[in-house]
């Protein structure tokens, strides 16, 4: 094996399993046995403050339409979220917050961020700072080879 797809494998195996074990600490922490996809689609909709459509969410969140369905239907079983018929075009529906759900994502909020906050102080912020580049450099480049 050349050094290349030794770092390459190295890299890539580093960056699954820091992924499954935060995936894990956070999910033990959540609250209401939420799942980290429903606390990502209930920050997504709190942060930008405006309706969205499945599709849309979809998209964001590089899922199918199908899985997108599924939580988006978890989180209104909830309460967490609202979906309405769009009144402009009633084949499509759109998405929104409830008050519930802001609820529900501050709280997760809440328990998930000193633990993330420990991780960068326990890293330290410079290194954090000088991986940031890098990560987003390589999370846009798998998002355009995706699309």
């Amino acid at each position: 094996m050349s050094d290349s797809n030794a770092l390459a494998i190295s890299l890539f195996s580093e960056l699954l399993t820091a992924d499954q074990l935060l995936r894990n600490r956070l999910t033990r922490v959540l609250p209401n046995k939420m799942e980290i996809s429903h606390f990502s689609v209930l920050n997504h909709l709190a942060r930008g403050n405006s309706e969205r459509t499945p599709a849309q969410l979809a998209r964001s969140f590089h899922v199918t339409r199908g899985a997108m369905t599924n939580t988006l239907s978890k989180l209104e079983l909830a309460g967490y979220v609202h979906i309405r018929p769009d009144w402009d075009d009633a084949r499509r529906k759109m998405v929104s917050i409830s008050p519930a759900g802001l609820a529900a994502r501050d709280a997760a909020m809440a328990v998930i961020t000193p633990i993330i906050t420990e991780m960068v102080d326990e890293l330290g912020d410079q290194k954090v700072r000088s991986a940031l580049p890098i990560l987003r450099e390589l999370r846009v480049k798998l998002e355009i080879e995706t699309s």
